[in-house]
């Protein structure tokens, strides 16, 4: 029996790569997209211009194919730099050596890389394509084509890629309601650029080569409330970000109505960064400030018909740099147990849901939770003491102490694992440092011992 047509909405970085995944495992793939080639129509403006990819992501992308070219394109990042008044920079490693870095990579460059590969798989693409409405009874489409007439499309099974404005998802709530709910954070962002060196104004030295700043990093300026990062690109320039509330007393958008009052709080916030921005002004002006929420469904699919995955079943804030490697992480779950069934099995989609829903909501939570830690706590002293104590207890008994982070950056341990053990690893540093100013006032045997006693060891750990 042939396996069905398997048509996709969205040909994003996750619905790309899976249709990629899914045409090399032999089902017949159709993708519909809104946006027009972006090889032929350049990339979208106003979405983020590059993105972190880290071992979930890297895992993806080798069962692809795809990931030497990609680490080829891309800027190491080994850590945070960060940037306190009138202190000097000062690094945070991410992991314990070069062997754990997240990858700053270009958003349009990987998306057209993941196109030509489907493509070349022998994926049909779609591209200026609107979705107007599903008929899940007679499971059609109705779309609108970039010409403006009206189309109909016959499908097997419908996958919904399309993003956090999500087509596919609106249709199948109209259907039977999913339980959607959407959390505001209650602040926007702003994306500037640093310039290669040799675009600044008198072209100052640089030890960085053609970058500004130190490349290997990705820059924070913590400010309590708000901040700014930075992250490179293999040019030579960065991507700043501004993070600030949407509305609300200053510091605010809402305070900033201009380029010339975003200037003078640069000047007051971020003396340092603002003379590395020559377009300061244009680019304040010219770029939207899109607001940030987290979206959680309760169900990600209508029978065996559609399911979602990506942003458009689990959009999360950006703080833990995991929305992309989440949902190219979703790509190769579904892909796998859609090959294992031959594509035609009752229960896929419900079983992909069971598997993937608990690790979307907790990165959701561990994402919302590092906006807090990037803007407040990497510089607050215990903070910094709880960090210091943690790589002691992961250097002195590996087997039983991994900082959160390097689980959910370096691994592919589950989101879920990772969030619980990493609050049970937070309550014992808490309590390993009550009343004690440094980690250095901490006996490690002592701490040790403390830790082998109250959790199991960690599970084996895969990587590559």
């Amino acid at each position: 029996m042939a396996s069905p047509t398997l048509t996709l909405a969205g040909g994003g970085l996750v619905g790309a790569l899976l249709a990629h995944l899914l045409a090399r495992a032999g089902f017949d793939v159709e993708v519909f997209e809104k946006r027009p080639d972006p090889r032929r129509a350049g990339y979208e403006a106003g979405r983020s211009i590059n993105l972190a990819l880290a071992e979930r992501g890297l895992h993806a992308l080798r069962a692809a194919g795809l990931a030497e070219q990609v680490l080829a394109r891309a800027v190491m990042m080994r850590g945070r730099m960060v940037h306190v008044d009138r202190q000097a920079p000062s690094l945070q490693r991410y992991g314990v050596d070069d062997s754990e870095v997240i990858w700053s990579v270009c958003r349009g460059a990987l998306n057209m890389l993941t196109l030509d590969a489907a493509k070349a798989s022998g994926v049909r693409f779609h591209f200026g394509h609107v979705i107007r409405d599903v008929d899940f009874d007679r499971q059609r489409l109705y779309l609108v084509d970039a010409g403006g007439a009206m189309r109909e499309h016959a499908f097997d099974r419908l996958i919904g890629a399309d993003g956090a404005g999500s087509a596919v998802r609106a249709a199948m709530n109209r259907r039977q309601p999913l339980g959607e709910r959407v959390e505001a954070l209650g602040h926007a962002y702003k994306e500037l650029e640093i310039p290669p060196v040799e675009a600044l104004p008198g072209a100052p030295a640089s030890t960085h080569g053609h970058f500004a700043l130190e490349p290997h990093a990705l820059h924070i300026w913590p400010r309590g409330g708000h901040m700014c990062i930075a992250l490179p690109n293999p040019e030579g320039s960065f991507t700043v970000t501004l993070f600030l509330p949407g509305v609300g007393p200053h510091p605010s958008f809402a305070t900033l109505p201009d380029a010339d009052s975003a200037e003078r709080f640069f000047r007051t916030e971020f003396p340092d960064l603002l003379p590395l921005m020559p377009r300061f002004a244009h680019d304040f002006a010219a770029h939207p400030a899109p607001n940030l929420y987290t979206l959680y469904l309760d169900r990600w699919h209508l029978d065996d018909r559609a399911v979602l995955l990506g942003d458009a079943a689990h959009a999360i804030v950006p703080f833990h740099g995991q929305g992309m490697n989440c949902g190219l992480e979703d790509a190769v779950e579904l892909a796998g147990l859609l090959a294992s069934d031959g594509g035609d099995g009752a229960g896929v989609f419900e079983t992909f849901q069971q598997r993937r829903k608990p690790n979307a909501d907790a990165i959701a939570a561990m994402a919302l939770e590092n906006y807090i830690e990037m803007r407040d706590s990497v510089a607050d002293r215990h903070y910094l003491a709880k960090r210091e104590l943690g790589a002691r207890l992961a250097e002195a008994a590996p087997e039983h102490f991994m900082a959160r982070y390097r689980m959910v950056t370096f691994t592919r341990l589950p989101y879920a694992y990772a969030y619980e053990r990493g609050q049970a690893q937070n309550a014992l540093l808490d309590r390993l440092l009550a009343g004690r100013d440094s980690a250095t006032a901490v006996s490690l045997d002592e701490a040790v011992r403390q830790l082998r006693a109250s959790l199991p060891p960690l599970p084996v750990i895969e990587r590559g």
